[in-house]
């Protein structure tokens, strides 16, 4: 296994917090169908070898039903609470935001989270819904239960409709984006107005988006940094200022992620991943909401 001492780099926020650029998940394959389903000890395993490794950003959320075994393994992680970057995200519920963050902190075992985000704008159809559940955000970073608030999923029209009442602008929106999904619209969107983009499902190209057009290239990419393809990928995030929010249950491949840290693409490597991506359009999450081409 990769032996990594350099050190996971920070994107700083735009409410002056930073947030380490590499997260550790804990939905996809990780996700119970049950909250009161057992606890899921293979996780908890997996998520303190990855805190031994050095991950000190862990991203859970209320719907994956793993808050628990993420506030176990940060008790019994060996790392002070205040080195480490909790994020949790609310799904359902949106009358009473106080009430799930409350709950979630007490699954994770936690007096705040360093990140709360709104899953989802698809369960809000009016802008008024939107707007309520925003100003119940900031209510909860004031009262510092969570550092930072931000959002999820969110297109420019839902971020529109926040931004008419926030006080507190969202810190980012944790989106679908990897180089078969670009959304320049949006992450445009995100830039004017000063908010960071968290990207899930990042090595979608090297797994259920395979085959396609960026893979050759990838590849020797990976061959002159000797790293791996999907390396190639987290760093391509990093070298934007977009954090990806990637998993795996293999110790090998928790470990060897780290080494994104360690090289940096050139710009035209950077580029031409998003050129050769732009080929092919894929969609892994929310394929009920969008049509098979929007690419927004």
């Amino acid at each position: 296994m990769a032996n990594i001492l350099t050190p996971v780099p920070s994107l700083k926020l735009n409410d002056g917090n930073s947030i380490p650029m590499l997260a550790y998940g804990t939905g996809t394959a990780w996700f119970k169908k049950s909250p009161t389903a057992k606890a899921d000890e293979s996780l908890i395993s997996t998520i303190k070898t990855a805190i031994s490794m050095g991950w000190r950003h862990l991203d859970g959320a209320e719907t994956y039903n793993t808050e628990p075994e993420l506030g176990t393994a940060i008790k019994d992680g060996g790392v002070p609470r205040s080195e480490l970057f909790v994020t949790t995200k609310i799904w359902k519920g949106f009358d009473d935001i106080a009430g799930s963050l409350k709950t979630s902190l007490e699954k994770l075992q936690l007096d705040y989270v360093d990140l709360y985000l709104i899953h989802s704008p698809f369960k809000m159809e009016k802008d008024e819904e939107l707007q309520s559940a925003w100003r119940q955000m900031e209510a909860l970073k004031k009262q510092g239960l969570a550092k930072s608030i931000g959002v999820s999923n969110y297109l420019p029209r839902h971020l529109e409709a926040t931004l008419k009442v926030a006080t507190i602008p969202p810190a980012i929106n944790q989106i679908e984006f990897h180089p078969y999904l670009q959304r320049a619209k949006l992450i445009e969107y995100h830039k004017q107005h000063h908010i960071a983009t968290a990207a899930y499902g990042p090595l979608t190209p090297v797994t259920k988006g395979a085959p396609g057009p960026v893979d050759e290239y990838l590849e020797g990419v990976a061959k002159k940094y000797a790293v791996s393809p999907s390396e190639v990928l987290l760093r391509w995030y990093i070298d934007q200022d977009v954090v990806p929010v990637t998993t795996s249950g293999k110790e090998q491949r928790i470990s060897d992620y780290l080494r994104a840290t360690t090289f940096k693409l050139t710009p035209k490597e950077v580029g031409m991943i998003g050129q050769l991506g732009e080929k092919k359009h894929f969609r892994g999450f929310f394929t009920q909401v969008f049509d098979d081409n929007d690419r927004t």
